[in-house]
C-alpha cells in the first residue's frame, strides 16, 4: 500500500472514533435522566483535556516515545476507558471514565497530524499539497461513523440511543492502536535541552496578551469557543425530544437525527473551500464576524425548527454550521500565524487552541447546561443566539483591524 493510502486509513479511523459518540452521546446520557448541566459537563471534558494533555503528550513524543507508538498507546488507553464507560449508568463513574478517555483521545489529534507530516516527509512528498486531501478523509470517517450509529440497531434499538456507541468507538480505537505501530517511525530527541519550563510547555506565547489587539482576539476566541460544543451536546437531545410528541413520533428526522446532524460536517467540508476567497475579499475581522453571525443563525434556526413544517429551518441550521465553525477556526488560526513571530508561532497556535477548545469549551459547556435547565426548549436556543449576537456586536466595536488584501494574497496559494 502507498503511504498516502495508509495515512488516509489512519485519518478515517482517527475521526470515526470521535464521530461514533460525539454527536449522539447527549441523547444517550439524557435518556439516563441526567440534567442539562450534567450533560454539559461531559462535553466540558474536552475543554479540560485540551488545556494540557496535547502539550504533555507532545513533549513525550518529542523526547522519549516516537509519535506513532504514542498514538497507538493513547488510543489503546482511551478505548479501554470507553469500554469502562459503556458499563456505567450512574453519573460519577460514567463521567470519570469519559473524562479519562477524552484526556487520552484529544492528544491523538495532534499526534496523528505529526505522524502524517513525518511520513510524507520521509516519502519526499510536499505536505502542503498532499496532506489536505488526506485529512479530508478524517471528516468522511466522522460522517460514516455518525451514519453507522444512526442506522444500525441492536435489539431493535438504534446504537445512537445506547451504550453500544461507546463500544463501537472503543473497537475502532483498538484497531487504530494496532495500526499505528505499523506506520513509519518518528524521530525522538533525547538530548538534554537547556531551556526553562516555560519554554518547554510552550507558555512563552502567553506574553502575546501584553499586546492589546492580540489580547482582545484571544478573549473573543474564548467567548466564541464557548459556542463550539453546544449543538454537539444538545442538538440530538433536542431533536429526540420531538419524538415524545404524537405528531412527530414517526418523523424521519427524529428517527435519523444523527444523519440530519451529519449535514453540518458535510457543510464544514465545503465551506473550507470558501475561506481563501472570503479572506482575500473581506479580511479576517469581517470573516470572523460572518462566523459569529452564522452562529446566531445556527442557534436561531434550531429554535424555530421542528421535524414537521419547520424542517427547512433545521436543515438551514446544518448548512450554516460550516460557515460558523470553519470561518472562525481557520481564519483565527491564520490570523495567529500572520501576527506572531516564527519563534513562538507553534506555541501561539497552542494558545489559540487552549482559549477556544480549552477554556471556551469548558466554560461554555457548563454554562449551556445551566441555560437548558433554566430556560428549557426551545427558548434555550434563542438565549444561545442572543449570546452569539452580543459577542459579534462587541467584537465589531472593540477589535481594530484594517484589511490589507496584499497581506492575504498568499492564502490563495
Amino acid at each position: 500500500m502507498g503511504i498516502k493510502f495508509r495515512l488516509i486509513v489512519m485519518n478515517f479511523l482517527q475521526y470515526a472514533i470521535w464521530g461514533s459518540w460525539l454527536i449522539s452521546l447527549g441523547a444517550y446520557i439524557g435518556g439516563l435522566g441526567f440534567s442539562g448541566l450534567q450533560i454539559g459537563s461531559f462535553f466540558a471534558t474536552m475543554g479540560v483535556a485540551s488545556l494540557f494533555m496535547p502539550a504533555v503528550m507532545g513533549i513525550i513524543a518529542d523526547r522519549w516515545v516516537p509519535a506513532q507508538k504514542l498514538l497507538g498507546i493513547c488510543h489503546l488507553i482511551s478505548g479501554g476507558f470507553l469500554i469502562a464507560a459503556a458499563s456505567q449508568t450512574a453519573y460519577a463513574p460514567l463521567y470519570s471514565c469519559m473524562l479519562l478517555s477524552v484526556m487520552f483521545y484529544m492528544p491523538t489529534i495532534a499526534l496523528s497530524n505529526s505522524v502524517a507530516y513525518n511520513a510524507l516527509d520521509l516519502a519526499k512528498l510536499d505536505s502542503v499539497k498532499h496532506f489536505p486531501p488526506i485529512r479530508v478523509w478524517g471528516t468522511v470517517g466522522f460522517i460514516a461513523a455518525m451514519w453507522f450509529v444512526d442506522l444500525v440497531q441492536i435489539g431493535g434499538v438504534q446504537i445512537k440511543l445506547t451504550a453500544w456507541q461507546l463500544y463501537v468507538s472503543a473497537l475502532l480505537s483498538f484497531v487504530l492502536a494496532v495500526y499505528s505501530f505499523s506506520l513509519p517511525g518518528c524521530a525522538v530527541d533525547r538530548s538534554v535541552r537547556k531551556q526553562s519550563w516555560v519554554d518547554t510547555l510552550g507558555l512563552r506565547a502567553f506574553a502575546l496578551f501584553k499586546e492589546k489587539r492580540m489580547a482582545i482576539f484571544f478573549i473573543f476566541s474564548m467567548l466564541l469557543g464557548a459556542a463550539l460544543q453546544i449543538t454537539n451536546a444538545f442538538g440530538d437531545t433536542y431533536i429526540q425530544n420531538f419524538g415524545t410528541m404524537p405528531q412527530y413520533a414517526d418523523s424521519a428526522i427524529v428517527k435519523h437525527s444523527v444523519i440530519l446532524l451529519s449535514l453540518s460536517q458535510m457543510s464544514e467540508t465545503f465551506c473550507i473551500l470558501l475561506i481563501p476567497f472570503f479572506l482575500r475579499r473581506f479580511g479576517i475581522k469581517k470573516v470572523m464576524l460572518i462566523s459569529m453571525l452564522a452562529w446566531v443563525l445556527r442557534f436561531g434556526f434550531f429554535g424555530v425548527g421542528n421535524p414537521g413544517s419547520g424542517a427547512v429551518f433545521l436543515i438551514l441550521s446544518m448548512i450554516v454550521y460550516g460557515v460558523a465553525f470553519d470561518f472562525f477556526n481557520i481564519s483565527g488560526s491564520l490570523f495567529v500565524e500572520k501576527e506572531t513571530s516564527r519563534e513562538i508561532r507553534s506555541s501561539a497556535q497552542g494558545v489559540f487552541m487552549i482559549m477556544t477548545n480549552g477554556f471556551g469549551a469548558f466554560f461554555g459547556s457548563y454554562a449551556a447546561g445551566a441555560v437548558v435547565d433554566a430556560f428549557h426548549w426551545p427558548d434555550s436556543w434563542f438565549v444561545f443566539a442572543g449570546y452569539a449576537l452580543v459577542v459579534a456586536i462587541v467584537f465589531a466595536l472593540v477589535f481594530k483591524y484594517k484589511h490589507n488584501p496584499a497581506e492575504t494574497e498568499a492564502v490563495k496559494h
